[in-house]
């Protein structure tokens, strides 16, 4: 590799989440950044790139292979030009800052800078819980954002201004910040879905597919641009604890109601 060779490299990295340079060899450079814990070797080869992740996050590299299925070669990835290549550093960047671990370990720094710009006398325990479901959901729809790439988990629209963040296992009833937190928990959906997913009018089969409640008549669905057929973009396994205990209060209402 010659300095051009790992210039080019270092700078693809620099512009699409790996800014820091942590090791230099004759044939790779290993990329890093001080926002998630992911690292990339990256290797000229004659018709392109190859890339190979250093992670503790499991769900790293089976969610990249959904985003890059044909790109994957012999546990790394195999790019043949330099946009592929930013376009994978990029997904593996926001990925690695929104899969689950990651965003539990900056939420309780966010909350102790949060409660450290309050107002002398503002303190106490409704106020820091004031503030951790604040910093909470503020934390958890970015990781949401970053996951889904901007778009609705269902109708793919991109506009954040209409999206939300919808838990599948409710806040209040998480037992934990890290399910709180946990991307895997939820779905960025449009204000509609949104509404009815928390609601419990909605839900999801095992294979994404959308389930409407008896409620909701023909006439409501078509006004609320809702049809068959629709469903989830992808559906990752670490999405199915979580959708199936939303499906089980989905269903006793469903129930109910007949």
């Amino acid at each position: 590799m010659n300095s051009l060779q790992r210039a080019l490299i270092e700078k693809i990295g620099t512009d699409n989440g790996f800014e820091h340079t942590l090791v230099v060899e004759v044939s790779s450079v290993t990329l890093a950044s001080a926002r998630h814990a992911t690292c990339a070797t990256v290797a000229i080869r004659d018709n392109g790139f190859d890339i190979y992740f250093k992670s503790d996050m499991v769900s790293l590299l089976p969610e990249l292979t959904r985003s890059f299925p044909t790109k994957q070669q012999s546990g790394g990835f195999s790019v043949a030009d330099e946009a592929a290549f930013a376009a994978l550093l990029r997904r593996t960047a926001g990925l690695s800052r929104a899969l689950p671990s990651q965003v539990a370990i900056g939420y309780d720094a966010a909350v102790a800078e949060a409660l450290s710009a309050l107002p002398d006398g503002k303190t106490g325990t409704e106020i820091e819980r004031a503030v951790r479901l604040r910093v909470g959901q503020q934390k958890f729809r970015e990781a949401l954002l970053e996951y889904w790439r901007g778009s609705c988990a269902v109708t793919g629209i991109a506009l954040p201004e209409v999206l939300r963040a919808s838990h599948a296992k409710p806040w209040a009833e998480c037992s934990s910040d890290a399910e709180r937190l946990d991307v895997f928990n939820g779905f960025l959906l449009v204000a509609n879905l949104d509404a009815l997913f928390d609601r419990f009018l909605i839900s999801f089969d095992d294979q994404g597919g959308l389930l409407t409640s008896p409620r909701l008549s023909v006439t409501d669905l078509l006004k609320l641009g809702i049809h068959s057929g629709m469903r989830l973009r992808w559906l990752a396994a670490e999405h199915q604890k979580y959708l199936s205990l939303h499906r089980s209060i989905y269903e006793a209402y469903s129930l109910a109601i007949r």
